[in-house]
């Protein structure tokens, strides 16, 4: 299958289906394979694109948001306008997300239709580079931003635009760490159980464990434990996601004085201990009580029991 791009077309023999490939720092910016090398935009094409880079902004992590709605961050979050317009009509709009310190999720290429009178809002429209499609959701970019702006002309950066990665299928969240390390965000876990990515589905299906809901407005805890009887993990935190509070006595109350987004905003969720499905559920119960009295849940956090 190939991709035309520009005078030339690039296979994805080149981006090794089988695996993929990396390009760091450490090599000469001679050998490192660059976004340009790959986009291939034309001359008339290069000084009309813009690309914009988008992270969290202190309230959503646009990174969650496009775990379960990918357009939402490529209409929404790309086309956003404030305090002032990033894009005009005819520019080429390229949509970064922020995977870690200095690597940028590539998610879509669009060319600019039409101008919105909206001055903080979706303030443009436009049509997605249908032979770019291949490449959104799997190309991971290495750049080191050092300025506040989000949107940069792109030939002012096409020579810092080191390709770091290009996955053999779309970016569908972190992997998953290990049972010691998880700690997810409410966002995390919903993206997580919408998609049903595979390896967390895998990782919590067959697990019964004692695990910690932490409020990180107020620091009040929550210990709960998933067994035979509840579904083991993967489902009980299943139902964390439907209603915010699991059927939960006082995360009942919580969620009916506060709301849903008071869970969505402050909510984290990790593992204390994990046992295997033949493990007797006796067991995990005594460890649940254990950890409700070392953690001091009942009287300080949300249990009530």
């Amino acid at each position: 299958m190939h991709i035309p791009t520009g005078n030339r077309s690039v296979t994805e023999d080149f981006d090794a289906s089988s695996a993929t490939f990396q390009a760091t720092q450490e090599n000469s910016i001679d050998n490192a394979i660059l976004l340009k090398d790959l986009l291939q935009f034309s001359p008339d094409e290069i000084s009309s694109v813009k690309v914009k880079f988008n992270q969290y902004n202190g309230y959503d992590d646009p990174m969650d948001i496009y775990m379960r709605d990918p357009e939402t961050v490529n209409t929404a979050w790309l086309f956003w306008n404030a305090k002032r317009k990033y894009f005009k009509v005819g520019q080429i709009a390229v949509c970064f997300l922020k995977l870690s310190y200095d690597k940028w999720l590539l998610t879509t290429i669009k060319k600019v239709t039409k101008g919105l009178d909206i001055s903080d809002g979706v303030s443009y429209e436009g049509i997605e580079l249908e032979k770019y499609r291949p490449l959104f959701g799997r190309v991971i970019v290495q750049y080191h931003k050092t300025t506040m702006a989000q949107g940069r002309y792109f030939s002012e950066l096409q020579d810092e635009l080191v390709v770091n990665q290009i996955l053999p299928d779309r970016f569908d969240g972190e992997d998953f760490p290990g049972y010691d390390k998880v700690r997810l965000s409410f966002q995390q876990l919903e993206a997580i159980i919408t998609r049903m990515k595979k390896d967390w589905v895998a990782a919590l299906s067959n697990q019964k464990a004692v695990y910690l809901i932490t409020d990180k407005n107020n620091g009040k805890l929550y210990v709960g434990s998933a067994t035979s009887d509840t579904g083991m993990l993967l489902q009980r935190w299943s139902s964390y996601v439907s209603n915010g509070h699991g059927g939960n006595k006082e995360l009942v109350e919580l969620v009916a004085r506060e709301g849903l987004e008071y869970v969505k905003n402050n909510f984290q969720y990790s593992i204390l201990e994990n046992y295997n499905a033949k493990v007797d559920d006796k067991v995990i119960l005594e460890r649940e009580s254990w950890w409700k009295e070392i953690l001091q849940s009942r009287i300080w956090g949300y249990n009530s029991n």
